[in-house]
């Protein structure tokens, strides 16, 4: 699509709230502050000798993103600031990161401290530039212990609202293994967010549950099977029984096979449901009170087809605005949000990530209109 068109999103009657921004530091020795020297070395690899992803986006990120000085995009908070949330009037922003094969490293404690050293290099470079910056904690699934310890090291920060997990994954997150990241979210009032991430990549299974594709087109054709994945897990798994108030947010994984996963689920439980005897609400009911997914990169039929399939999830709960900012498909605010009919704009675009947040609303009045 086209990103020139700088159209404000202040022609929009209501705020936005951004629920995808991938910030990166502006090169890896940065985080030598932050991390244990016996990991200097490491920094100095490529790509911090992070697992390298097999399928490279073509490109991965907008160049006219980039801050200049040869710097990656999304690298300056600055430029951000002027470029993202200036231009659109964002009226929040919720920071994801670009530590998406974090969670695929063989070294348990090296990908720990890493992730770690990027969540303090955040919150010290990028949280006090704008107000409008919220920060994620971003945790190495490979061992829950040591993730639940830096949830609760930076849980009580101001400005952090969740906890991101990438859905590269040995293993589907309603597992029992992973009850200590539920609890230290709940602990600390936290979201718990998966964003796409890792699949095929370092000690994880491959990007298909046949194999690996040919092509990086064949293989973001299916990426949405992490995300369903991890969600009928954690429903099938009672994890919203044994964490009654946990909220979970499916970034940047599509919206069109929700309302399909929802039916074939509540369908088997009818027939399966002695397997399960801890749930005691349909399938569809769980994911509708618990489970929140982004509209990037939202699926593009016919505009008919597009708000009948948003119905169907019920959008005007369960749906969140993203732009994937700086990702070379990231969506522009208006691209989106005129796709929808009236009543649903104010939702996604706003109200159902302040309710989830618990985001201020002040700066809105009555009409919910920006003042």
């Amino acid at each position: 699509m086209n990103h020139s068109t700088t159209n404000k999103a202040a022609s929009l009657k209501h705020g936005i709230i951004d629920c995808d921004v991938h910030q990166s530091v502006k090169d890896f020795n940065d985080l030598k502050p932050y991390i244990p020297r016996v990991w200097w070395d490491r920094l100095s690899a490529y790509e911090a000798t992070l697992p390298l992803p097999i399928f490279k986006p073509i490109p991965l990120n907008r160049r006219d993103a980039a801050p200049g000085n040869g710097l990656p995009p999304g690298s300056d908070p600055q430029f951000a600031k002027v470029d993202l949330l200036d231009r659109y009037n964002i009226s929040k922003a919720i920071l994801t990161g670009n530590l998406l094969t974090v969670s695929a490293h063989n070294n348990p404690d090296y990908a720990a401290a890493i992730a770690s050293a990027f969540n303090d290099y955040t919150l010290d470079n990028w949280i006090p530039t704008d107000s409008r910056w919220l920060a994620s904690i971003v945790v190495a699934t490979q061992d829950p212990l040591l993730a639940a310890r830096e949830i609760d090291r930076l849980g009580s920060h101001p400005k952090v609202v969740q906890v991101l997990l990438t859905d590269g994954s040995r293993e589907p997150y309603g597992q029992r293994r992973f009850y200590p990241i539920y609890k230290a979210a709940v602990r600390n009032n936290l979201i718990i967010a998966i964003h796409g991430g890792g699949q095929g990549e370092g000690i994880n299974p491959p990007t298909s549950a046949v194999g690996y594709p040919t092509t990086n087109f064949e293989r973001h054709n299916i990426l949405a099977i992490h995300q369903m994945s991890h969600l009928n897990s954690m429903v099938c798994e009672g994890i919203f029984e044994t964490f009654p108030t946990l909220k979970v947010i499916f970034i940047e994984g599509g919206l069109a096979w929700v309302p399909h996963l929802m039916w074939r689920m509540d369908k088997n439980f009818r027939a399966m449901r002695s397997e399960v005897p801890w749930l005691k609400k349909k399938p569809s009911e769980y994911i509708i009170d618990h489970c929140r997914f982004t509209t990037q990169p939202i699926e593009e039929p016919d505009n008919y087809e597009l708000i009948q399939m948003l119905r169907m999830m019920r959008a005007e709960k369960t749906v969140l605005f993203a732009t994937d900012y700086p990702h070379w498909d990231n969506d522009r605010p208006l691209y989106v949000l005129n796709k929808l009919p009236e009543d649903l704009r104010p939702r996604v675009a706003y109200d159902n990530a302040a309710e989830i947040y618990h985001i201020n609303s002040n700066h809105l009045n009555k009409e919910g209109e920006l003042v």
